[in-house]
């Protein structure tokens, strides 16, 4: 889970070579090559491994790309963005229409996802040698609950199906791969992480599409079936990719978290930005389809602002993750972000009454919006420079987010009351929705803001700024 420095490792190494009591010679890496099992010194029934090389390598790059996939095909093809093609078109169906609660589904399955972090991740820190067999429990939920789902006739049953059980099985599956991707990338990690985020906004380019095309042609039942048997036929293959770094006994060793961070009190602040913007961020992706509609769009329009979103997404979530690597400010960033999904929210998405201002709208806040959620990483290196600690922030700023998810279907139950006025800002019926959405990213940016401009008093009692 968490990963070791070179530095680390040199350490290791010096300690290890003082026990024996002939000199060790020299088995450097272009000696020796990197492989995990490649042996460098053998003595007094001690054996020193010369670990595969970070940030770099065959084998990095090959967990990345295994990951990059499984985060493609298991978040995007049910969640989060393409549920808002699904959610559209099982309101049209005589069993679910009219019924408000369609949007638990997608947010029950989100919601555990997120919500699941802190546990999911404890498991894994816990169990580091059982980490591939958490893979290989929550690998088949998914695909499993897919599948139940397409049997499914009322509401309950889908929540069941495709929400509950294909949630627990993806936060499951989730926390092994994060933490081999902690130990396989430590000074490119904000990159990683970042190409990992846009994975579900690389999919989301052409996912709706396919999606919206396979429920108009076949309806729900055969579509979840189809994308359970996608799902299975392209990710099954990669599963012995997905392994970590470090040998065992090096992972159990590094079991405990550094849990320091909570007495710094910016952690704080960014969890409570992290709240606030969690709490408005879900909605653009959940009712920008249904928005099109109102405004007299096709639904294929709708799957296409959902496509260039994602598409805004992989540029920004890539780009915010490599200026988090350059050490550019983690601060400066997420204002900047918080602050652009602001504008974008009160300027675009409400005045947006044609295809071309929603279009403009899916860019800058697929940028900007998405590209806040890869600060994680940064975040936890700004609070705590200890790598046993990198997965536990991580996981409860994603738990923190999955609070707005969670509580995006009622607030949107309670916000979208109106009827649909044309000539009305936000079309009357999602005016509401609109400025909530544009006051908690207003809100994320005005905290972290009020962290830079306390006084010097205040300064000197909680520290200095990031």
């Amino acid at each position: 889970m968490p990963s070791t420095s070179v530095a680390t490792e040199l350490q290791t190494w010096d300690q290890l070579a003082s026990q024996f009591e002939e000199p060790i010679p020299d088995h450097s890496p272009s000696q020796l090559g990197y492989n995990d099992n490649n042996t460098t010194a053998q003595g007094e029934g001690i054996l020193i491994q010369q670990l595969a090389p970070a940030d770099g390598g065959p084998g990095a790059w090959r967990l990345l790309a295994a990951a990059f996939v499984f985060e493609a095909l298991l978040w995007e093809s049910g969640f989060p963005i393409s549920f808002g093609v699904f959610q559209n078109y099982y309101s049209t169906l005589p069993q679910f229409a009219g019924n408000s609660n369609i949007a638990l589904v997608g947010t029950i399955a989100q919601g555990l996802c997120y919500l699941g972090a802190p546990a999911s991740a404890a498991l894994t820190k816990r169990f580091p040698k059982f980490q591939r067999q958490q893979i290989w429990l929550g690998w088949p939920l998914c695909i499993l609950g897919l599948i139940a789902g397409s049997f499914a006739t009322t509401l309950p049953g889908l929540i069941a199906t495709q929400g509950v059980m294909y949630g627990i099985g993806f936060v499951t599956l989730t926390y092994p791969i994060i933490s081999f991707i902690d130990e396989w990338w430590i000074v490119r990690k904000g990159m990683a992480f970042g190409i990992i985020s846009a994975a579900s906004g690389a999919s989301g380019i052409f996912m709706p599409f396919i999606i919206e095309a396979l429920l108009q042609k076949y309806g729900y039942k055969t579509t979840l079936r189809a994308i359970a048997v996608g799902m299975a036929v392209l990710t099954g293959p990669l599963l012995p990719f997905l392994k970590g770094r470090l040998p065992p006994a090096e992972q159990s060793a590094m079991g405990k978290t550094n849990w320091s961070f909570f007495k710094k009190p910016l952690f704080w602040i960014f969890c409570a930005s992290t709240l606030l913007q969690g709490l408005g961020f879900f909605f653009p992706a959940l009712y920008l389809p249904s928005y099109a509609t109102a405004i007299g769009l096709s639904s294929t329009s709708g799957a296409l602002v959902l496509a260039i979103m994602s598409l805004a997404q992989v540029l920004g979530q890539f780009s915010c993750g490599y200026l988090s690597d350059k050490k550019t400010s983690v601060s400066a960033l997420c204002i900047a972000c918080s602050v652009m999904s602001t504008i974008a929210a009160f300027a675009l998405w409400g005045l947006a009454k044609n295809l071309a201002l929603l279009l403009v709208f899916g860019v800058v806040y697929g940028f900007f919006g998405y590209g806040f959620t890869t600060m994680r990483v940064a975040m936890g290196r700004a609070v705590s420079d200890d790598p046993s600690a990198a997965v536990a922030t991580y996981a409860i700023l994603v738990f923190l987010q999955g609070v707005g998810n969670i509580l995006a279907g009622p607030i949107s139950a309670g916000l979208l009351t109106k009827r649909i006025h044309i000539g009305t800002y936000g079309i009357a019926r999602y005016q509401a929705l609109v400025i909530f959405t544009g006051t908690c990213m207003s809100s994320s940016a005005l905290v972290i803001s009020l962290w830079y401009l306390r006084p010097k008093t205040m300064r000197k009692l909680f520290g200095g700024r990031t």
